[in-house]
């Protein structure tokens, strides 16, 4: 049956979609997934996650991956766009009884071809630390649960540290382990160490070494993710009651945060400079946050439900002109106050960490370009581009900028139009006057320019009216999100007034016709999200504190109004998946994406998809699953 709104095409499962770079194409026989192939019947249970890690195997084929899928955790050697998969003989393969994997992450610096160390989170609250190479089973954290109860929501090895890792629960804690360190017989007692808005950090008393070293308690509901900075010094939180959370982590102070348009922030990334933090969540868009400026730069609209993942591709994202690249740093007044956690930590001095350290105010040329992701329950794959218009959209530039947007032919044909927009800056822009302003008070129509940049634009009729073409939900990601700001007024208006569950989606076209006429669709191709969340939803639809408390914070530097910050458009929109997507991994020579169904797919870079043999295997190709 068509979506509501599109043709036949809109449903159809893509397998190849085209930027800039050239055509990502869908490799099917690189695909993993259970040896039997079969959809995994995904009610009720925890998401599909996958790790990767690099073994440094002298045959040329180190990559390994690890996956859960229910009850069942897989680890095989991922050969990506090499060679086709062979799933008749993972390393190693656990299934667990009375608790299921969450979420697992490998340790790069003691990874070699003999061993692994991955750590595993549970359901029951339960972190087992295993080698998959060796099958052995090292230690169980929170064996007894008598640190948290609750689910598992993210696990990561501190970034430099053999020893350190951290946990976070849907309590809305965090915990900081060694591996070294036993977890004691009883239940933890705790010390202060540092106090602040939403957030506390004790230690654990004890007169001997014992787990957890340290306690977070960070905002209101379930801390669902947490990310590292390239350089490990800062810690990005994206919890269930809307913030994003900036820490620095060794002197556990807080550095920012920011607030979602609506609903709880599901996950998080850093760029890899780590200027820029980018999170989703349940109010269906994309938020960029600047690091340095602590407030939100931009916002992307492309989602029809919850965004699941969002992931930099570090492959595509370039600074180029300007002064040589340097090393971006973090101030040193922010680590006056050191925490020493005796075992023996090193900092990461990553790679990825060496764009350009560049002042919002630098008037020299440059040309930026950050590519990133995103995923979502309505099993869509977006990227989106983040460009010098829209980091620097105070600075009269005097060249003539291009945009370049690539979109798939709406007649379904196969065949892509590229559109290019050219506009000439005014050297006479005044920054205080610009859209990346969003403390400007007073009536909006007067202190906002009319047009605010827009990334990927294609282009649009305007309503002379003053009034918006109705935008269907489902419709092609070609459409234009363009609005008046009066438009833009009648979505913030309506947020205090009207219930939740008109906002599942954030449409710029909106109207109050519109509104009582088409309600959003959410998780249309899923009627089984769990009762967790559906209850959750319903809690906030019902409770009026919770939209007071949004009200308060909507319209200032924690969270901007849509007409105050720039509105980025996906560069791509592509449905890949029958169920929810719950992964997107961008490689070296691929990226990964992943489904509830328990399907792990492996999409070639342009260039990329002659290294694998085109002998075609209809055996390794599901059933239903490719269109």
């Amino acid at each position: 049956m068509a979506a509501e709104g599109g043709g036949k095409e809109m449903n159809e499962i893509k397998t190849q979609f085209t930027t800039r770079e050239g055509v990502y194409k869908l490799l099917t026989h690189s695909e993993y997934s259970r040896p039997n192939r079969v959809p995994f019947n995904s009610q009720g249970s925890n998401p599909v996650k996958v790790s990767f890690v690099n073994v440094n195997d002298q045959s040329g084929n180190g990559d390994r991956i690890c996956f859960n899928v229910g009850r069942e955790l897989y680890f095989y050697i991922y050969k990506g766009v090499r060679k086709a998969a062979d799933l008749s003989k993972p390393i190693d393969k656990r299934i667990y009884k009375g608790t299921q994997p969450t979420c697992h992450d490998f340790n790069p610096l003691t990874a070699t071809a003999e061993s692994v160390s991955l750590l595993v989170g549970f359901s029951a609250g339960q972190v087992q630390l295993i080698d998959p190479i060796k099958k052995e089973t090292s230690k169980l954290f929170n064996e007894e649960r008598l640190i948290d109860k609750s689910r598992v929501t993210c696990v990561r090895w501190v970034p430099g540290s053999e020893s350190l890792f951290l946990v976070a629960h849907s309590s809305g804690s965090m915990y900081l382990y060694n591996v070294e360190n036993t977890c004691g017989t009883t239940a933890p007692q705790y010390q202060l160490l540092k106090q602040g808005e939403n957030y506390a950090v004790h230690t654990c008393k004890s007169k001997t070494a014992r787990n957890p070293l340290l306690r977070w308690t960070v905002g209101e509901g379930a801390l669902n993710e947490f990310a590292f900075s390239p350089d490990g010094k800062f810690l990005a939180c994206a919890s269930q009651d809307g913030f994003l959370r900036v820490f620095g982590f060794d002197a556990a102070e807080l550095h920012g945060t920011m607030k979602s348009y609506f609903g709880g922030l599901l996950c998080v990334c850093w760029s890899p400079d780590g200027r820029y933090i980018v999170a989703g969540g349940e109010d269906d868009l994309v938020s960029v946050w600047s690091f340095l400026d602590c407030r939100v730069i931009a916002r992307g609209h492309g989602h029809k439900s919850w965004v699941s993942v969002v992931a930099f591709d570090h492959c595509t994202t370039s600074v180029e002109g300007g002064d040589p690249p340097a090393e971006f740093s973090g101030s040193d007044e922010d680590f006056h106050e050191q925490i020493h956690f005796g075992a023996g930590r090193d900092r990461a001095n990553s790679s990825h960490s060496r764009l350009s350290k560049r002042n919002s105010t630098d008037s020299r040329p440059v040309s930026v370009t950050y590519r990133f992701g995103s995923v979502g329950q309505d099993t869509q794959l977006c990227l989106w581009d983040l460009t010098e218009d829209i980091l620097f959209p105070h600075l009269p530039l005097s060249r003539t900028r291009t945009h370049t947007n690539v979109a798939t032919n709406p007649q379904g044909t196969g065949q892509t139009t590229t559109t290019v927009s050219i506009t000439t800056n005014s050297s006479g822009t005044n920054g205080k006057d610009s859209a990346s302003n969003s403390s400007t008070s007073g009536d909006p129509a007067n202190s906002l320019p009319g047009s605010l940049p827009r990334s990927n634009s294609l282009p649009h009729t305007s309503n002379p009216a003053g009034g918006s073409t109705p935008n269907s939900h489902t419709g092609s990601s070609s459409n234009s999100n363009s609005s008046s700001t009066k438009g833009n007024s009648i979505i913030d208006s309506a947020f205090i007034t009207t219930s939740v569950s008109k906002f599942a989606t954030l449409s710029l076209h909106d109207s109050r016709k519109e509104r009582h006429e088409k309600d959003h669709k959410r998780n249309h191709s899923m009627g089984h999200i769990s009762s967790k969340s559906s209850d959750k939803l319903n809690q906030l639809s019902s409770s009026r504190t919770a939209k007071a408390e949004a009200a308060k914070t909507l319209g200032t530097t924690l969270c901007p109004r849509m007409e105050e910050v720039p509105l980025l458009e996906p560069l791509v929109c592509k449905k890949i998946a029958h169920e929810r997507l719950t992964v997107l991994i961008f490689l070296e020579d691929c990226l990964v994406t992943a489904c509830q169904e328990g399907f792990i797919c492996t999409w070639a870079r342009p260039g990329k998809v002659g290294l694998l043999s085109s002998q075609n295997n209809p055996a390794n190709s599901p059933s239903g699953t490719v269109v």
